[in-house]
């Protein structure tokens, strides 16, 4: 994978029992669970994850027939919502729909609004979600709950005194 608007392009090579072999080109790589494309944009990985949490959503609807909230909620919080989770950070817009598609099949609140359905189901979207964890982890930096090496906390240390 070849990053960035400058770059060459080389063709690289590996020797292998004495032979070059080029290595292959590819756009996109998936490394630790999250999917780098070569333009760096998150799409593929947002997509990657909205297209999983689509097919178990499929899964579960195929499955039960009828959910109440209790059977809906496991099942959701369980296997579908962390797909929607993982190494997405900044992609909420795009998931929050595969969350929208999902509270609709509790059958009786089929006909509700988004919010009114999250508020039954005492969810959150997932942007709140995301907020939450950042105030968490925000909080443990600032009191140094975090155990941080010396080198990051005089950097994080220097770009508080730039904020304040």
């Amino acid at each position: 994978m070849h990053l960035g608007y400058n770059n060459l392009h080389h063709k690289y090579n590996m020797t292998s029992d004495g032979k070059n072999v080029p290595l292959e080109e590819v756009q996109a790589e998936k490394d630790l669970g999250v999917w780098i494309s070569a333009n760096m944009k998150p799409s593929l990985q947002c997509q990657k994850a909205a297209s999983k949490a689509k097919s178990v959503l499929g899964i579960i609807k195929r499955s039960f027939q009828n959910l109440d909230k209790k059977s809906f909620l496991l099942l959701y919080k369980i296997y579908v919502r962390p797909h929607l989770e993982f190494c997405v950070q900044t992609w909420s817009p795009y998931l929050e729909r595969v969350q929208r598609r999902a509270t609709k099949m509790v059958q009786v609140l089929r006909n509700r609004s988004y919010d009114d359905r999250l508020k039954i189901l005492n969810l959150n979207t997932l942007e709140q979600r995301r907020l939450h964890g950042d105030m968490i982890e925000t909080y443990k930096l600032i009191t140094e709950i975090l155990i941080l090496s010396s080198s990051l906390r005089r950097l994080l240390t220097i770009a508080l005194e730039v904020i304040l």
